[in-house]
Order: structure tokens, then C-alpha cells, then sequence
């Protein structure tokens, strides 16, 4: 019989965060693909608009905190972990969605993932459980 051990909620939301920058970076990645991409970029097109320093900025600021919360929920104190990874991965879910109308289908499917690993973020964070507190009726010995 294999053994299976009780993976910590900080471990788990670190691993749905990893997943969740695999899919953003390969999301992009295959992004390049379509007839005409790679065109645009080099005309200054940038995925914001045009690109310049400030939109570049703005999508590595969009990047890096997922980056970060794949370390953030192991060292964080548990209640600043549950509120930042509920509200980011929320924000994260909405800011998905809101790229996903007239895209590709390869882009839909790695969002529709993506989608799905935000909400387990927030359900995880939200169901983390909660400290038991010994009781004033507790009998044990001084």
C-alpha cells in the first residue's frame, strides 16, 4: 500500500501558482504562432497596445506577481496567504476571461485551465484550515 501524507495548503497553493505561470508562459509562447504575429511585434505592436516602455512595464508587473506567488504562500503569515491568494487569484481569473473573446483555440483552451487553476487558488486559500485551540476545560497535567 502506497503511502499518502497530508500536503500542506501552502505547498499546494505554490504548486497551482507554478502551473498557473507554465500555462501563462506557454499560453504566450504559442501566442507567436498565428500568421501575422510575429509581423506585428515587429511593427511595435506590443500586447497592450504599442509597445514602449510604460505597456512593457505593465506586462511584466501582470507577470511577475504570479512569478512571486509561487515562493509568497511558503513564507507568508496563513492569514495575509489566505487574502492575497484569494484577491489575486480572482483578479488573475477576471484579467483570463476578459482576453479570452475572438482568440484561438489553443488560446481558449489554456485559458479555460487557467481559469480552472485560479479557482483553485481561491478555494484552497479560502478552505484553509483553521488552528484548533486547546480548551480552558483542557485536563491535561501542569
Amino acid at each position: 500500500m502506497l503511502e499518502d501524507i497530508k500536503v500542506p495548503v501552502r505547498l499546494k497553493l505554490s504548486a497551482l501558482w507554478t502551473s498557473l505561470m507554465f500555462c501563462y508562459v506557454y499560453g504566450d509562447y504559442f501566442g507567436l504562432y498565428p500568421p501575422g504575429q510575429l509581423k506585428g511585434m515587429l511593427e511595435g505592436n506590443g500586447p497592450i497596445g504599442p509597445t514602449s516602455q510604460g505597456s512593457l512595464v505593465a506586462v511584466s508587473v501582470l507577470l511577475l506577481v504570479p512569478s512571486l506567488m509561487t515562493f509568497l504562500p511558503v513564507v507568508l503569515p496563513s492569514i495575509l496567504n489566505r487574502w492575497l491568494n484569494t484577491a489575486l487569484a480572482l483578479i488573475y481569473t477576471a484579467v483570463v476571461a476578459i482576453t479570452m473573446p475572438g482568440s484561438w483555440v489553443f488560446y481558449l483552451l489554456f485559458s479555460s485551465v487557467e481559469i480552472l487553476l485560479s479557482l483553485l487558488i481561491v478555494w484552497y486559500a479560502w478552505r484553509w484550515p483553521t488552528a484548533v485551540q486547546p480548551s480552558s476545560h483542557d485536563s491535561r497535567p501542569g
